[in-house]
């Protein structure tokens, strides 16, 4: 069958797609005759769908997957998903809101139905789309983080830590989602740059009637909470307050001035309301000074009994509320804006309340030390490696994580209280109420007696387990799957989880396998718009990934989002690269179109030996760049090394080289040699456009049953001996044919029109052993060589050797000569008057530096193209 004039993406990429899952291609197991090579997918939300980023992100792992099965590794790509407690819970609680039906009204295990029955319906809908940008994963191996497998390696990690003294319970400040209504990590916190507002109020000092204290707050609504106001001792401004009390605004309650050198004297109003249940600082000031902790807040951010004023109203209505009361009882001195950092919750948006709260912990710090240890040695290599600065802070300044979530979906804490408040940690009941008899030694104590903690756990305390779970690491520590693919090879990943996933998997791997869990991290950078801004669903600058590919085929996608897309650095996405992704197929179609139309001729003798052989060395060149962009990671530059050479070299010259004359034959050597060149560019190109090249392959040549481009073996390295002169001879050759074609241009010649050329050169065996391809190139009809220069003639210089064109017969000399004097006249008129500007010392003295440096450029531009003018005139 005629193959179609143009390349439609759709025809094929399902088709191949499917056959590659019928042909097992993409299925790993343990082989002691092969390398492994492993990657483990970041896992996407179970709540996600495609976007930008994962686009980026799978591409670059399916570069790095196929490329590895071709060099006969056994690859293995582990695919799966989040269970996302937060993002999950809200989505469901949001269906049933749409129903009618409250959180609230429902038992633990009937919320849960409705979360796993939502989890069936649009779970996973994005490893289905992961398909059609053409990701070889082992779906087979497909995981979810809540399985029960899964869930069963938690809870021996759980117990084993708790064991170990790793993870406790205890009262802590953490970040506080009165949305959510739970804890979350530090590393689950957006820090937004606002402008917000400082609040001057006045403390009446106690037994002082009329004597006020100016405290300045950026949280007005918290004053009652406060339980000191703290002084720096040096700032004398206050020495006079030393030892006495004042009264909370509008509350009136007496509370202390405390003194602390933590104050600092040049902000605010040097003195600080101290409030231990809602500021992480005035925690720490709290225990320092034992002063009481007062929580006025509920779990969903309204202000409880404990306030006294303004009760059951939600904080920010509070403050609304409470500014106009200070006001009016003239106890607010002045509001001022300033800039400020306000904390938002990743999950929902909600503004952060730092809370006191009664949590479970994990100790980081000894599991720490050696995670950093193994990036510092590069045992773990960052790519690229300025993020090891960015890690190394991190680690060395890390805090307890706080890992207990206040939802219902996600791995519940495997800890059960007893009557009498205590606790036991196991790894199901019946162990627990084993564990609670012998601690309180009472064997009639029963399951109802005992009850588990409400809490799950935080997601990630999941997900620092994949690259071991995965593989049943845990369930059996020696299995021939997590034998053979642990460690993992690469990983890749956004720096933003750097610390709170990638950090953590390396103190589990270390701490639950003694061997890191990957060798290399490679960090991409955000997809942004073309103003610089992250694209995201609600600012509507992110393409739908699917509508891209239905429009552009996923190899024009593929390739148009590695094209700007350096390691850690942002990607500015514009919608021309993947234009230029799918020019890239449709050239690669035509140029195969192409060497199909030609007829062979078994008779003739091998006609192009210079140009097999000069693409010979320059595929060999290329090879090696390609690997050393692939060691380092430089996925941009690996794509784009591969472009060039099939676009610039094979495509746009060396098919020049080699085609032979219109409805002409072409002789059998040169055309196994293009055929053989154009496989192998197959397979450079393969791990990058998975589609095309798989389509192009099985119309190259008959093929086996087994005989995919997706399996075959990558190119290897086969040294071509004087390469280096080879390349440069060419690379002179193709300096004169660009020189020919630039006369061509600047003296509108057609390209039809065969040119004359003589040679005043030291390199005349060269140029004429190349003869035959400057010929053809150039539409040279004939190449001779003088040793003076042609009257009548353009010339140009290459190098050492200057090359003349007799122009007659081409061009009307006398019209020519006329053009060429004209612009001449009118370049000078032009120099005259900025000549003129110049000299003018008035425009001079008050000229912007920047305006007389474009003038005098215009000077030099035009006495630049007076004389090549006057040179061209001469030479007429």
């Amino acid at each position: 069958m005629a193959l179609a004039k143009t390349y439609t993406p759709a025809d094929v990429e399902a088709k191949w797609y499917q056959r590659w899952q019928e042909q097992g291609f993409f299925k790993a197991k343990p082989n002691p005759r092969k390398p492994a090579y492993s990657v483990v997918i970041p896992p996407p939300n179970v709540t996600g769908v495609l976007h930008m980023g994962h686009m980026l992100n799978n591409t670059i792992q399916d570069v790095l997957v196929r490329r590895a099965r071709m060099q006969g590794k056994e690859a293995c790509w582990v695919p799966g998903t989040d269970h996302a407690s937060i993002a999950t819970e809200a989505k469901v609680v949001a269906l049933l809101k749409e129903q009618g039906i409250n959180k609230r009204d429902l038992t633990r295990e009937e919320f849960l139905k409705h979360a796993w029955d939502w989890k069936e319906k649009y779970g996973g809908i994005i490893l289905e789309q992961l398909k059609k940008l053409g990701a070889s994963c082992d779906w087979d191996r497909t995981r979810f983080t809540m399985e029960p497998e899964m869930t069963e390696a938690v809870m021996r990690v759980f117990v084993d830590l708790h064991q170990k003294g790793q993870i406790y319970r205890g009262v802590r400040m953490v970040n506080w989602d009165p949305q959510g209504q739970t804890a979350i990590s530090d590393e689950e916190v957006i820090a937004k740059d606002v402008t917000g507002k400082m609040y001057h109020l006045r403390y009446e000092v106690v037994g002082q009637e009329g004597q006020y204290l100016t405290v300045a707050t950026s949280r007005p609504e918290t004053i009652m909470a406060d339980v000191a106001v703290a002084l720096n001792p040096n700032d004398e401004r206050y020495n006079h307050l030393h030892g006495q009390k004042v009264h909370i605004p509008l509350l009136g309650r007496e509370i202390p001035l405390i003194l602390d050198e933590y104050v600092a004297i040049d902000f605010g109003t040097g003195a600080l309301k101290v409030t231990p249940a809602h500021d992480l600082n005035d925690y720490e000031l709290g225990l320092k000074h034992n002063l009481a902790v007062i929580d006025i807040l509920n779990n969903d951010g309204t202000l409880n009994e404990k306030a006294v004023l303004y009760v059951g109203q939600d904080r920010f209505a509070a403050r609304k509320q409470i500014t106009k009361d200070l006001q009016e009882a003239g106890l607010l001195d002045k509001i001022e804006e300033y800039q400020s950092v306000l904390q938002t919750s990743e999950r929902t948006g909600a503004v952060i309340e730092p809370r006191l709260s009664l949590q479970w912990f994990c100790k980081m710090d000894q599991m720490a030390k050696p995670a950093l240890a193994a990036v510092e040695t590069d045992e773990i290599k960052l790519h690229p490696p300025k993020f090891k600065n960015m890690y190394r802070v991190w680690m060395e300044n890390v805090h307890d994580w706080c890992i207990s979530r206040q939802l219902w979906w996600g791995q519940r804490i495997p800890a059960w209280y007893l009557p009498d408040g205590s606790f036991v940690v196991a790894l199901n009941e019946e162990e627990a109420l084993k564990l609670a008899r012998q601690k309180t030694g009472n064997e009639n104590l029963a399951l109802t007696d005992i009850h588990q903690d409400e809490d799950v756990l935080d997601t990630w305390f999941s997900s620092w387990l994949w690259p071991i779970s995965v593989f049943d690491g845990f369930k059996d520590p020696d299995n021939a799957d997590v034998n053979y693919f642990y460690p993992t090879n690469d990983l890749v990943t956004a720096p933003e989880i750097l610390f709170f996933w990638v950090a953590r998997m390396i103190m589990a791997g270390l701490e639950y396998r003694k061997e890191v869990p990957f060798r290399n991290v490679y960090l991409t950078g955000i997809v942004r718009d073309d103003q610089g801004r992250k694209m995201s669903k609600q600012l509507g600058n992110s393409p739908d990934p699917l509508d891209l590919i239905a429009q552009y085929g996923a190899d024009g996608v593929r390739t148009g989002m590695l094209f700007s897309a350096p390691a850690g650095n942002d990607l500015l996405f514009d919608i021309k690269l993947v234009e230029q992704g799918r020019n890239f197929t449709n050239k690669l179609w035509n140029a195969f179109r192409l060497t199909q139309g030609w007829e062979v001729n078994q008779d003739l003798p091998f006609a192009s030996e210079k140009a097999v052989e000069w693409f010979g060395a320059r595929l060999q060149e290329t090879l090696v760049q390609l690997d050393e962009h692939f060691e380092k990671f430089r996925m941009n530059d690996a794509l784009l090394t591969v472009y060039k050479l099939v676009w610039d070299d094979f495509c746009s010259v060396y098919l020049e080289m080699v085609k032979p004359a219109y409805q002409q034959p072409i002789d059998a050597e040169t055309l196994k040699h293009t055929i053989g060149y154009f496989e192998t560019l197959l397979k450079l190109l393969h791990p990058f456009m998975p589609f095309i090249t798989e389509e192009l392959w099985h119309e190259l040549a008959p093929r086996g049953a087994k005989e995919y481009v997706c399996v075959a073996p990558w190119p290897k390295l086969t040294p071509v001996a004087g390469s280096a002169d080879i390349l440069s001879r060419m690379t002179t050759v193709l300096d004169v044919v660009a020189g020919i074609r630039n006369v061509r241009n600047q003296k509108n010649i057609g390209p039809s029109k065969p040119l004359v050329v003589a040679a005043k050169t030291e390199e005349q065996e060269l140029l004429a052993a190349y003869a035959p391809i400057i010929k053809k190139l150039a539409n040279v009809s004939e190449l001779s060589f003088v040793h003076e220069g042609l009257t009548g003639a353009v010339s140009f210089v290459q190098g050492a050797s200057e090359f003349f064109i007799p122009l007659e017969g081409h061009i009307d000399l006398a019209a020519e000569r006329v053009r060429i004097e004209k612009e001449i006249e009118y370049n000078r008129g032009f120099l005259e008057s900025v000549l003129k500007k110049l000299s003018n010392e008035k425009f001079v003295q008050n000229a912007k530096p920047d305006v007389i440096e474009r003038e005098r450029q215009k000077q030099a531009d035009a006495e630049a193209k007076i004389a090549a003018l006057e040179q061209s005139l001469a030479s007429l």
